[in-house]
């Protein structure tokens, strides 16, 4: 079956940095693009950065030249490097696979908590 599971979140101090990665299983990930999104309390979920199946890269004007979102398709993995975290950063990071053509999917993972304090 299909899986996402993130890893990598936790505490960190402003101006610091983290890693995350996301862990694919059950599909095509090559063929598959890849997004971040993140959700932090009373706040609708929001896209961070995008991974197409060709490697073009897209990010939200927040995170725009802090964070760097890579894949590697030999090991069916995403990452999402965070640089400069604010503590406005602090949310819940969820991995998204999507393919709107055949095979046409949109797959979640559980999410991982990053919280941004001193």
């Amino acid at each position: 079956q299909v899986q996402l599971v993130e890893s990598g979140g936790g505490l960190v101090q402003p101006g610091g940095s983290l890693r995350l990665s996301c862990a694919a299983s059950g599909f095509t990930f090559r063929i598959y693009d890849m997004r971040w999104y993140r959700q932090a309390p009373g706040k609708e979920r929001e896209l961070v950065a995008t991974i197409t199946s060709g490697g073009t890269t897209n990010y939200a004007d927040s995170v725009k030249g802090r964070f760097t979102i890579s894949r590697d398709n030999a090991e069916n993995t995403v990452s999402l490097h965070m640089n400069s975290l604010k503590p406005e950063d602090t949310a819940v990071y969820y991995c998204n696979a999507r393919r709107s053509s055949w095979p046409i999917g949109n797959y979640w993972g559980q999410g991982t908590q990053v919280t941004v304090s001193s």
